[in-house]
């Protein structure tokens, strides 16, 4: 074991996103906050013959890998430990504490036809006013009503439901809880009270029983298990909650304030949204799309999901299956290069939200709309990036009206903000400043959480400002604004989109 004398507290952040996952490692020096990767490992989709999966146990097994790492390079200072992971997904558990079967993947199939079925027994508009959260195809909601329909015998042998990070919680812990921003995700909480909505259940025909105990973000769980001590080295470490929804831990890691409360979660999925105090559960917020999942000090995230850098990284693998091997460096010069405003999309499109040969659905979205196809490489990504840009476009409009405000800055924060062009185009598209930075927010999120939860910050307000003042951002300012203003209108008109 390294000498570690010299060192302060040492947090771990395990962060799991719904591709690879990372376990950092987090120390305030000299006032300022510092991450360090100790470990990075992929999070592949299982296909089997009854659908997609998570290799729950094999995420299991890297957590406790990077685990040992950490602890054997930072020993006794390793002071406390969390995780977050993406939403909605879940495992059941039965009353001897096994779990039943491995957990499905949000793209799984069995949500087809859900919607409509979840919707003759209680309307949307209902069910929106009171979870606050709009039916999108990977909400817990449908997916408990699938195995209510499809696996019955799973579902009543259930006691226990317990979300990703609630699921590798328990077993590093040996606690069963659910996490108040995770569970939010679901479609199954109130949004006014943050406990689970008996009403939306009960009228599912969902079991009460297995709707546990909610804690907020901050809570100490407990220590780590004892039967870890020969794996991990030490066992006496706390294990904190942090806001396990990884967006919930982005937003707690973007440096927003009061009068600048408007965030861009960029990476696989982008979500844009305000920080605000009251769910916004009006009849234009549900027709928009809008959703309201709960945050740090009991804030609301009123957000809107949009496909976000997906249609990208689904572009180059298909491309890497054709063996044209380009680095995402490379692809973003190519976009650059290519003609800009040839075509548009709508990244929200249904035809999108599923993998296989992304390039080919975008040529074929904009042949059927009668738009120029784009052929290159480059040609490809260049409407794509464009368009998400002017899609963000949309919905930050959208969020102006229904909040009755206007904004002059984004906060932006995760691993899309490394795109600059994304970044500049968003500012040409929005019209107002994209202040950028950090790419680490999620992990940020969850570090400042544990240092609030063990007493060393005072609460969310200093952990901003030491995110503020530990990391470098950079401010991308709006160019060209009248070619973008005239390009939104196009786009409205090549994807129907309604302003």
């Amino acid at each position: 074991m390294a000498d570690t004398k010299k060192q302060g507290k040492v947090r771990i952040a395990i962060d799991l996103g719904a591709s690879s996952g990372r376990v950092i490692a987090g120390v305030m020096e000299n006032g300022k906050l510092t991450l360090t990767e100790i470990h990075r490992f992929e999070n592949p989709t299982i296909e089997l013959p009854s659908g997609l999966y998570w290799n729950i146990l094999g995420l299991f097994h890297e957590i406790t890998t990077g685990l040992k790492k950490a602890i054997e390079t930072h020993g006794e200072n390793v002071a406390s430990i969390a995780i977050d992971t993406w939403g909605c997904d879940f495992g059941l558990f039965d009353n001897s504490g096994e779990l039943i079967g491995p957990p499905h993947q949000y793209r799984d199939p069995r949500f087809e036809g859900m919607a409509e079925k979840m919707h003759g027994i209680m309307s949307e508009d209902e069910i929106f006013s009171l979870t606050g959260i709009k039916t999108n195809f990977y909400n817990s909601a449908l997916h408990l009503l699938a195995l209510k329909s499809k696996d019955r015998v799973a579902l009543s042998q259930a006691t226990t439901l317990l979300f990703i990070p609630d699921i590798l919680a328990y077993w590093l812990t040996g606690v069963k809880a659910v996490e108040k921003t995770i569970a939010s995700t679901s479609q199954l909480l109130d949004a006014e009270t943050g406990q689970w909505s008996q009403q939306v259940i009960t009228a599912l025909g969902l079991p009460l029983r297995i709707f546990g105990k909610i804690v907020p973000p901050g809570t100490i769980l407990g220590e780590l298990r004892p039967e870890l001590k020969n794996a991990l080295g030490r066992c006496d470490i706390p294990f904190v909650i942090a806001p396990c929804h990884d967006t919930a831990s982005a937003v707690a890691g973007i440096p927003l304030s009061e009068s600048e409360p408007l965030w861009l979660s960029s990476g696989t999925w982008s979500i844009m949204g305000v920080e605000i105090k009251q769910p916004v559960r009006s009849y234009d917020a549900l027709s928009y799309g809008f959703c309201n999942e709960l945050g740090i000090d009991n804030s609301v995230r009123f957000l809107k999901n949009i496909a976000g850098l997906w249609l990208i990284q689904e572009c180059k693998r298909q491309w890497e299956r054709d063996r044209l091997n380009h680095s995402f460096g490379e692809l973003t010069t190519m976009a650059a290069d290519a003609e800009q405003f040839i075509a548009f999309i709508d990244p929200d499109d249904e035809v999108f939200a599923s993998p296989g040969n992304m390039p080919k659905k975008i040529q074929n979205y904009c042949d059927r709309t009668g738009q120029k196809v784009p052929s290159s490489i480059g040609e490809i990504l260049r409407v794509t990036t464009d368009s998400l840009a002017l899609k963000y476009k949309f919905v930050f409009e959208r969020i102006k009206k229904l909040t009755n405000r206007d904004y002059a800055k984004l906060h932006a924060g995760g691993g899309g903000i490394l795109n600059e062009a994304l970044c500049q185009a968003t500012a040409n598209a929005l019209g107002i400043e994209v202040q950028a930075g950090p790419v680490e927010a999620t992990s940020c999120g969850n570090l400042v959480t544990q240092m609030i939860a063990t007493g060393e910050l005072s609460g969310f307000p200093a952990a901003r400002k030491l995110i503020r003042e530990s990391f470098e951002s950079k401010a991308f300012l709006p160019e060209d604004t009248e070619t973008w203003t005239a390009a939104y209108a196009k786009f409205l008109a090549a994807t129907g989109l309604e302003p």
